[in-house]
């Protein structure tokens, strides 16, 4: 799956996707400081998958209606970055086909997909 992931996101998780097969551009290392609108169209002319800590993105998604190709928000404040990537690697590969388009946010205990309305 081909992902953009902001610089909130843990490195250990970038890593993890690369390691599970995901083509993965991090702007950490790309363009660190780009702004948040500037990400979220980066992501959805590559066509694809945003993931991010930023919970901004939500304003830009839901109020704004900026088009995306699909946002993951990671909600896993206070665990380790080994849990971290590991619930974050795993519910991307559970979930793939229902990420595209949607809002989803991956916390401890679920994951919540809320699909685009057209």
């Amino acid at each position: 799956m081909k992902l953009v992931a902001d610089e909130s996101v843990d490195a250990q998780i970038v890593e993890g996707l690369r390691a599970g097969g995901h083509d993965v551009t991090y702007l950490a290392e790309l363009a660190p400081g780009t702004e948040d609108p500037d990400v979220l169209a980066l992501a959805s002319a590559s066509e694809a998958l945003l993931v991010t800590a930023d919970k901004d993105f939500g304003e830009l998604v839901f109020r704004q209606n900026q088009v995306h190709a699909g946002v993951v928000l990671i909600r896993l404040a206070g665990l380790s970055a080994e849990r971290k990537k590991s619930i974050v690697v795993g519910a991307i590969q559970q979930h793939a086909p229902e990420l595209t388009g949607a809002f989803a946010v991956i916390s401890a205990l679920a994951v919540r997909i809320r699909r685009r309305t057209e």
